[in-house]
């Protein structure tokens, strides 16, 4: 089923996701016509948009670059033999507890066809330690358990030194309060008073931190801790996850794009806002393009550079307060996403992805055309590889012309074959525009709503109170954003999956209180 009622269906294979019934109302807009302006054409700005569409609002969506999908879109390159393949921002994994993303989604794929499950998550340390998701158990708290009885990274005498107290709460996650209790520790020093193995640390969890985009040292442990119950002791869909069977503008937002187009909304690709201006009436004035044009409500859904950017150029948003929140908003540090062409293909039992540690730079390695249908039928052709290469949390002040060198350095210690191949191609990507989460930020976040009637904002920099990171935050955010509009003119909002809101074991919900009225604070 695709449409406004598709979403209502339990999600996925855990019987515990949580539940959250839109606003009541009318079935679509009804009176004067509504007009909605979308600022952003990322995941958070397609899933506000669709949700207004859906409902009979005249949505028209503005977008700087010439595609759609945001930092998960792509855009068509030309290779060195004239022929031409997608590029992107990098490896997204689309995990299974992504509910609400994977709702957006199925309004043009309604059982997800294009996706593909890659049957493990593996990681390597450069010290030579392996681990892997594969046989781990699904369902809480086996899955935490399971990961430490199959990682060769815990071994009896690390797991004896641990510090189990300052583990307890991982036990009960709850939002915001796991806020108020872990947000002002730095995802390093929770990690630190664990006393974890230090191969496990980068094994799993620094796996989590480094998903920001950012440093242990600068990210929230807060941030970190939620990770880790989204994934293991929250939810029981695992660390398994799939990915589109084709480059991300073909298989997902080409198709979104005409299917908000059958519900009358307008996209204005190439088009960045310059100014929103409220008026005296209580709608904007939207300014892009040389052109003024009048909306009754605004989402906007940018990256945090273009938010503080537009907030700077539009004076009469918002309050001061609010004004202030959104200029101190901050970006992760730099990374680089190298994709190569070769000439040869990379042993064929390597995996689609692997995740790393202890190999400078690199944090992960994909193989695209074990999944992705472009780089396979390149492969063939050619009868090379397509092997793309992730590095987070680089030097501010870094040559992305030496990161990409020490790149492939480390992806020939990984993958040796590889030492030999030719590059027939490559293109590196540098970019810094992921929301960094520092410690002591989460009070001072803006969240969905705003102080002035009719902006709202989304994407995965804004606070949601809800137990959803990166993708996910993106689309139940752009879902809020809309549920808020609707709900201001009675209409009927769109209901949102989580994944549980607090700890599932009774007995370790229990054992995390006491932990807690102990003053169990790292």
């Amino acid at each position: 089923m695709t449409g406004p009622r598709a979403h209502t269906a339990r999600p996925g294979r855990d019987r515990r996701a949580v539940y959250l019934p839109p606003p009541a109302g009318s079935a679509r807009v009804g009176g004067p016509p509504r007009s909605t302006a979308v600022v952003g054409g990322g995941i958070a700005g397609l899933a506000a948009a669709t949700a207004l569409a859906e409902r009979g609002v005249d949505v028209t969506l503005y977008e700087r670059e010439p595609y759609l999908g945001g930092r998960v879109g792509g855009w068509p390159v030309e290779l060195y033999d004239g022929s031409t393949a997608t590029m992107s921002r990098g490896f997204h994994a689309f995990f299974r507890q992504y509910y609400n993303l994977r709702g957006l989604l199925s309004r043009t794929d309604p059982t997800l066809a294009g996706f593909i499950g890659l049957p493990d998550y593996p990681l390597r340390h450069g010290a030579g330690l392996h681990d892997s998701f594969r046989r781990v158990p699904r369902t809480p708290p086996l899955s935490a358990l399971g990961f430490v009885a199959l990682s060769p990274s815990f071994r009896s005498r690390d797991l004896v030194r641990m510090n189990p107290v300052a583990a307890l709460p991982l036990l009960d996650v709850r939002v915001p309060e796991v806020y108020d209790r872990l947000d002002a520790v730095s995802a390093h020093d929770f990690l630190a008073s664990l006393r974890f193995p230090q191969a496990a640390r980068h094994l799993a969890f620094e796996v989590f931190s480094r998903s920001f985009f950012a440093d242990p040292r600068q990210l929230s442990a807060a941030e970190m801790v939620l990770m880790f119950h989204i994934y293991f002791l929250g939810s029981a869909e695992g660390l398994l996850f799939d990915v589109p069977r084709e480059p991300f503008p073909t298989a997902l937002w080409e198709p979104l794009g005409d299917y908000l187009r059958g519900h009358g909304a307008t996209l204005r690709t190439s088009t960045p806002v310059d100014q929103v201006a409220p008026t005296e009436d209580g709608a904007f004035t939207v300014l892009a393009d040389q052109r003024a044009t009048r909306h009754d409500t605004v989402v906007l859904a940018l990256d945090t550079p273009g938010l503080r950017s537009l907030v700077g150029r539009s004076p009469r948003l918002g309050d001061t307060a609010w004004r202030d929140r959104v200029h101190r908003l901050r970006t992760a540090p730099p990374f680089l996403v190298s994709r190569l062409w070769l000439d040869r293909p990379v042993d064929r039992r390597r995996p689609g992805f692997l995740g790393t540690a202890g190999y400078g730079p690199l944090d992960n390695v994909s193989v695209l055309e074990r999944w992705e249908g472009e780089a396979a039928r390149w492969a063939v052709r050619t009868g090379g590889s397509v092997v793309e290469l992730h590095g987070y949390a680089l030097p501010e002040d870094g040559d992305p012309e030496v990161e990409a060198k020490r790149l492939i350095e480390e992806l020939w210690r990984v993958y040796p074959e590889t030492r030999n191949a030719r590059i027939l191609d490559e293109r590196h990507e540098w970019r810094q525009d992921c929301p960094l989460f520092p410690v002591g930020g989460y009070d001072d976040r803006p969240g969905v709503r705003t102080p002035q009637s009719g902006l709202v904002l989304a994407g995965d920099l804004v606070r949601t109170d809800l137990p959803v990171a990166l993708m996910e935050r993106a689309a139940t955010s752009g879902f809020m954003a809309a549920n808020a509009l609707l709900e201001s003119w009675g209409v009927q909002g769109h209901p949102l999956w989580t994944v549980p809101d607090r700890g599932r074991s009774r007995l370790l919900r229990t054992l995390a209180a006491r932990g807690q009225g102990a003053g169990t604070r790292p």
